[in-house]
């Protein structure tokens, strides 16, 4: 009997030395499951948790919208023989009077004036033609109508004008693009894509490439995967055209029990809770809890009252979307649940794991104690 009463007080004090070395506060990665509950609005917290199921993934599939408005989509391809500010043009003028030719030397029938630039008006001068606009219009307008000033001084005059693309018929290119710079558009490059070819294509890669287009004072942005596969996104260019490359800066972040806690950056258009594990390694074997996968978010409030079927929150809210890989379909749920800018996915540790820590924690406490002893006894 007293043995027993022996063995009992025994494990009663084991017990509690589990319960006071618990108690002591040892390391782990983060919070516990228990703890994230208990943040939840229901119980007096400030976070809605959620688990996912197909309604909630439907709910919070928002991707950033990229695209052109119809300012951009509805300009057709310019002609690539159109002159613009800036341009420099060649006026030929064949006269058929050879004694007293109204532009050339006595005896000369051909008149060349070369070196001619459309100025900010978009307007040339044109010797006893005058002042003539010619931004906006092809060589062959601008030569019938040079040609119908000069008839009244001189007699049939035959007129060619040939263009040089000048500083007014140009794109600039920056950013993350193999050739940045200020670039013409002619013929082969009078389109979005056609004009990135020419500048050597992007230099990232291309699944993470976005295409931002400045024309005057409205930007429309496309990523360039969408670009090549969407022909409707490749818009005709405008001479001022201010093209950039960027690379997608959007990011999450892992913590607790996953292969590494790091800042990861997004290295697709789409990223799916099971893709962002696979970025860090997965779960970690030793630590994780496969049925505590949490992403928190700050969630605008359309989106909140959709996911809690609510009508009524205001402002950015405070969301925890719980994934249990461990259901039947826990993983397609993690498969098709975005994962969007800023995300935080966290981990819990598996409950086994602080009941190990407390007992090696016990242990080597023990162990030290020990050894401690057995100095003092001179052993």
């Amino acid at each position: 009997m007293a043995m027993s009463v022996s063995k009992g007080a025994k494990t009663l004090a084991f017990v509690a030395l589990i319960a006071s070395v618990s108690a002591c506060g040892l390391p782990r990665t983060g919070p516990s499951k228990k703890e994230i509950f208990a943040g939840s609005v229901l119980r007096g917290g400030d976070a809605f948790i959620v688990s996912v199921n197909p309604r909630v993934t439907r709910a919070t599939a928002v991707m950033p919208a990229f695209g052109f408005s119809p300012g951009f989509t509805n300009a057709g391809v310019i002609g690539s023989d159109v002159i613009a500010a800036g341009d420099i043009l060649t006026v030929t003028v064949y006269e058929n009077v050879t004694d007293e030719p109204l532009l050339g030397a006595s005896g000369q029938r051909q008149s060349q004036l070369s070196e001619i630039q459309v100025d900010g008006q978009g307007m040339i001068f044109i010797p006893y033609a005058g002042r003539i606009k010619a931004s906006g219009k092809s060589p062959e307008e601008l030569r019938l109508i040079i040609a119908s000033k000069l008839d009244t001084q001189t007699p049939d005059p035959q007129v060619i004008v040939s263009r040089v693309p000048g500083d007014g018929s140009t794109v600039t290119l920056s950013g993350a693009i193999g050739q940045q710079g200020v670039l013409p558009i002619e013929r082969p490059t009078r389109t979005l894509s056609a004009m990135i070819a020419q500048a050597g294509g992007v230099s990232i890669d291309p699944e993470t490439a976005i295409i931002r287009v400045t024309r005057g004072s409205h930007t429309g942005s496309v990523w360039l995967v969408d670009l090549y596969e969407n022909p409707s996104l490749d818009i005709a260019l405008r001479p001022g055209d201010i093209i950039v490359v960027e690379e997608d800066r959007r990011s999450f972040v892992t913590l607790g029990a996953t292969g590494s806690q790091n800042r990861v950056d997004f290295q697709t258009q789409t990223l799916s809770g099971i893709e962002a594990l696979a970025l860090v390694g997965g779960l970690n074997t030793s630590l994780a809890d496969p049925t505590g996968v949490f992403v928190l978010r700050n969630e605008p409030a359309e989106i909140a009252n959709a996911v809690l079927g609510r009508t009524d929150l205001v402002g950015a809210q405070r969301m925890v979307y719980v994934l249990d890989l461990t259901r039947p379909n826990g993983m397609f749920e993690a498969r098709d649940f975005l994962i969007r800018d800023g995300d935080t996915i966290y981990v819990t540790e598996a409950p086994y794991v602080q009941w190990q820590k407390t007992i090696s924690a016990i242990t080597g406490a023990g162990s030290a104690a020990n050894s401690l002893a057995n100095v003092g006894r001179g052993n």
